[in-house]
Order: structure tokens, then C-alpha cells, then sequence
């Protein structure tokens, strides 16, 4: 497996790095957490590049979350089953308690625990989360499974504002929507066929932009 110095990419600004993803529903713009930055410099690195231009939303679960970052995906033939491509690397995990999976959360695909015990990030695919309303009493047991405690804000947008809590302190959190809301939702209702790939190429591109 390659091995990737992500110190090399590291930023000096404590500033968010703001990205826009640009597809045919629209445009979503999301800033990128200092918190974890590893996966920020890593995504930074490949926006940059133009890695994800050309890319599929290969995966779409509504009520739960759009997937993309797929490097196969820019080649894939109709119908062709997708979400095993990778850059070559992957991303240690970072866990942050205050980074949680609220709707519009940016978040990084990974390997199940049996192969993937690290629970390290896949190198390039990523999801942006949908979600649905928790109820408190939801909460307080995803809290208790996983080993984690819900301040009073997150249980309140949990429970108004909805998101993905099931997955919290499994996977790595990395950034959040800040405008196109509806974008997330409209994906979400597109057909899907086998796999949830959309029946529809969902094409994405990609720049940092300045806030």
C-alpha cells in the first residue's frame, strides 16, 4: 500500500478551507474542519488536483446519505457496480466527539472493522450525510453503544435538524455543508438501480474557493 506523508500538505492558516462540489442539481458548498487535518490536507491535495472532477455520487440512500469518490467511476459503464476504487492509501482515523453526523456532514468512506480493525479512511471516497430525526432516547443509546455523550446542541439538531448519530465515533467526520442544502435532498431522490447507483450519472467537479 502506498504510503502518504500528510505532513507535507499541512497549513499554516487556522482559516477553513472552503469547497464547492458543482453537479447538474446544483452546487454545495462545504468548509473542511481543522480538527481533522489529515483528511482536510488529503482532500485539499485532490481537490486541487482535479481528482474528483468527473467523479459519480455512485452511492445514494435517502434518509441516509450521498457517496462519492469513487476513482473507478469516472470510467464506469452503466449498471457497472462501484465503491472499491481508492487513490492506493488510506487515512488514519480521527475521531472527534464534537464532529458528529448531522445532515450535511462531510465524512469519509471506509473498510468494514473486520478487515479494518483502525478503522482507517478509505483515501478518496467520502459521503455527505441526509440523515433522518433522532429521538432522544435514540441518542442516549448510539451514545451508550459507542461509547460517546451527546451535548445538549447535538441531541437538540439530532432531533430537529436530523442526521446520521449511528455512525458517529466510527467514521471519520471531516466537514460540513454550509449552503445547498436542497442539493443533498434532490440527489437523495433520484432513481437508483443496482448497488443504489443512480440510474443517472450524478457527475461531480470540484474547487476550493475563498470565503
Amino acid at each position: 500500500m502506498m504510503f502518504v506523508n500528510f505532513s507535507a500538505f499541512s497549513q499554516k492558516s487556522k482559516k477553513q478551507t472552503m469547497v464547492v462540489i458543482s453537479t447538474s442539481y446544483g452546487d454545495m458548498k462545504l468548509t473542511l474542519y481543522n480538527e481533522t487535518p489529515k483528511h482536510r490536507d488529503n482532500f485539499i491535495k485532490l481537490v486541487k488536483g482535479g481528482f474528483y472532477d468527473g467523479m459519480l455520487f455512485h452511492r445514494i440512500i435517502q434518509n441516509f446519505m450521498i457517496q462519492g469518490g469513487d476513482p473507478e467511476s469516472k470510467t464506469a459503464q452503466p449498471g457497472q457496480m462501484l465503491g472499491n476504487g481508492s487513490p492506493g492509501y488510506t487515512v488514519p482515523a480521527e475521531f472527534n466527539s464534537k464532529l458528529i453526523h448531522k445532515k450535511g456532514a462531510l465524512a469519509a468512506a471506509r473498510q468494514p472493522d473486520s478487515v479494518n480493525p483502525k478503522k482507517a479512511s478509505n483515501g478518496s471516497q467520502f459521503y455527505i450525510v441526509q440523515g433522518k430525526k433522532w429521538t432522544k432516547k435514540e441518542l442516549e443509546q448510539i451514545a451508550k453503544r459507542n461509547k460517546t455523550v451527546y451535548t445538549e446542541e447535538q441531541i437538540k439538531g439530532y432531533e430537529t435538524d436530523g442526521g446520521y448519530a449511528a455512525l458517529d465515533m466510527n467514521y471519520t467526520v471531516f466537514g460540513e455543508i454550509v449552503e445547498g442544502f436542497d442539493v443533498i435532498d434532490k440527489i437523495a431522490e433520484v432513481k437508483k438501480g443496482r448497488g443504489d447507483r443512480p440510474k443517472e450519472d450524478v457527475k461531480m467537479t470540484m474547487k476550493i474557493v475563498k470565503k
